[in-house]
């Protein structure tokens, strides 16, 4: 028997599931909202509410492509909170990472 521990279940993030949803959003425009209801780990209603709340905040935009929607980040938005309020959109995507297949 192993004397290790199993790391304990994630309880808590650093960032929302809004930003969640929006860095899923950045790194793929065409990615289905199924598969970012997954990759945040919460229901894919919860991802078309924050989706509708983020594209009313003029946080994205969506565009339909025949049966599929494209997905425009406004990297000029502030941040909302009033801590980070100085901050834009595409300051909080450049601190977690480049869209998949951009250079780095």
């Amino acid at each position: 028997m192993s004397n290790l521990k199993k790391p304990a279940p994630v309880t808590w993030t650093f960032l929302t599931n809004h930003s969640h949803v929006l860095i899923c959003l950045h790194r793929d425009v065409h990615v289905r909202l199924r598969d970012v209801a997954e990759q945040v780990g919460i229901t894919e209603r919860a991802v078309q509410r924050i989706v509708q709340e983020l594209e009313e905040a003029g946080v994205i935009s969506r565009r339909r492509e025949g049966r599929r929607n494209t997905y425009q980040v406004n990297t000029q938005r502030h941040l909302r909170h009033a801590i980070e309020g100085h901050c834009s959109v595409g300051d909080l995507l450049k601190m977690v990472g480049q869209p998949r297949g951009a250079a780095r």
